[in-house]
């Protein structure tokens, strides 16, 4: 239910946040959103395995990188996010329009235009990190991974955007943390519901600390975007008159919930009797973090408001 409800955000938030304002719907706006949430989602699953994995070093007894003991997920994520990215890059070789065939998709337009370059990158991309997960050495598919980051920083800000290298920044460390804070808490979950012993609970504790620096710089990098596109004077009126703003505050009060069920399970964790017991609230954190990823996907579907 929990997945349909976040395939349903994209499909249909489109219409619903732009209803009223005035503003036109691009064309395949729901199935570009959706696409944009598979290829988040495929992102934060790697990279959140390999950053659990990376922390669990420090935890005697918390090695998680026996594939009998815990299967990855890594391979299908970057198959998902391989078609994603192909989706997604079919609809760059149209013109930005729905492909009607195959005739109408030009392959080798991609090579003309920076939207289609960095679309083929993202392809390749995910197509190398599977081939990295399913090898000896699985956590190579860093690399790959961080090139899609790059290539999602650089298309969120094109050369006529107002400084677009400083927004590129900001969107690289936003998304960065942002996969860590998701696909590390999923795994760190799937160890722990393994693992229920001291050496769990304390790599879900060494998560926790960790996630307290991600949130601080999710928040702020946030913020910035926000108001290089919302200017102070505007972003209360756009926040409700605007597609992308009513989008944003969506997105604000998830992450305010999220950060809620942060704090209810990092408490429970130091102070309860059974630390154990602060899985409810982490699975639910989980779960209101995959609908912040939807809402997400659908910010990227819809056009950004005019600074007034």
């Amino acid at each position: 239910m929990l997945v349909a409800l976040a395939a349903l955000i994209p499909l249909l938030g489109p219409s619903a946040a732009l209803h009223g304002t005035g503003e036109a719907e691009a064309p395949g706006a729901g199935g570009i959103a959706l696409l944009r949430t598979v290829l988040f989602a495929a992102l934060c699953v790697p990279v959140g395995e390999v950053f659990v994995n990376r922390l669990a070093r420090s935890v005697p007894g918390a090695r998680t990188t026996s594939p009998d003991a815990l299967p990855s997920w890594s391979p299908w994520a970057a198959a998902a996010g391989f078609l994603a990215a192909l989706g997604l890059a079919s609809v760059v070789a149209t013109g930005n329009l729905v492909p009607g065939g195959l005739s109408d998709i030009d392959v080798g337009g991609l090579y003309a235009s920076r939207d289609g370059k960095l679309a083929l990158l993202e392809v390749n991309a995910f197509l190398v990190a599977g081939l990295c997960a399913v090898s000896r050495r699985p956590a190579t598919q860093v690399l790959p991974l961080a090139a899609v980051i790059v290539a999602e920083a650089l298309r969120a800000h094109p050369t006529t955007e107002h400084d677009p290298l400083t927004g590129s920044g900001l969107t690289l460390v936003h998304l960065t943390c942002a996969a860590l804070w998701v696909g590390g808490l999923l795994h760190a979950l799937r160890v722990l519901r393994l693992r229920r012993d001291p050496a769990g609970t304390a790599l879900l504790g060494l998560y926790a600390r960790v996630a307290v620096v991600l949130l601080a710089a999710i928040t702020a990098t946030g913020v910035c975007s926000s108001l290089r596109r919302m200017p102070p004077g505007t972003i209360l009126e756009q926040l409700t008159a605007t597609a992308y703003g009513r989008a944003l505050l969506a997105k604000v009060l998830l992450v305010a919930v999220v950060a809620a069920l942060a704090l209810w399970a990092r408490r429970r964790l130091r102070r309860a009797a059974d630390p154990l017991t602060a899985c409810t609230p982490a699975r639910a954190e989980v779960a209101a973090l995959g609908l912040v990823v939807a809402v997400s996907g659908l910010l990227t579907a819809l056009p950004v408001p005019i600074r007034w």
